[in-house]
């Protein structure tokens, strides 16, 4: 199944149903860089699961490969580091993003595979599909479901589905 975005609706569409999101505070860029807030045009396939074992239950049911975050768990997006747009342990010398947050937006996050076969310096890096803030807030180019939402969503999606972002 492929996941669809509708910018204009700010909709994420899979299969049948409709489930409101939130996306980059950018926009849809087709020309993604660092920093820019921007939500990435293409098609990402969904590489992996991540959920805080202690706020849910239960990890996420879904047949993608799920894992459980750790405190010292982060992502490089420092575009002049080897590690760049990469899983790191924290504390890590260049910039990383803690998983582990205190909010709930990465209770469940799915790892997007955007810029990352290779990673490019400066390409963008941390996009995800993750819990929307409230009020749905822009995030910072991910694209983001409310809790229940992304769970039902993951309990449908299978390996070599993707997240696909139009222009």
């Amino acid at each position: 199944m492929d996941l669809i975005v509708d910018p204009a609706a700010g909709e994420l569409i899979a299969g049948p149903r409709r489930y409101r999101c939130a996306l980059g505070k950018g926009g849809i860029v087709a020309d993604k860089r660092e920093g820019d807030g921007g939500t990435p045009v293409g098609r990402f396939p969904l590489r992996q699961v991540f959920y805080r074992p202690d706020r849910l239950p239960a990890p996420p049911a879904t047949a993608l490969p799920v894992q459980a975050i750790a405190p010292a768990d982060g992502w490089c997006d420092a575009p002049d580091d080897p590690a760049y747009n990469r899983p790191v342990t924290l504390p890590y010398p260049a910039s990383a993003e803690a998983m582990w947050r205190e909010d709930a937006v990465y209770d469940v996050v799915v790892v997007l595979g955007h810029n990352d076969d290779p990673p490019v310096p400066g390409l963008g890096s941390c996009i995800f599909l993750h819990v929307a803030r409230p009020g749905y807030a822009p995030t910072e180019g991910c694209v983001a479901l409310a809790l229940p939402d992304l769970l039902a969503v993951l309990a449908e999606c299978r390996p070599g589905d993707c997240l696909s972002v139009p222009c």
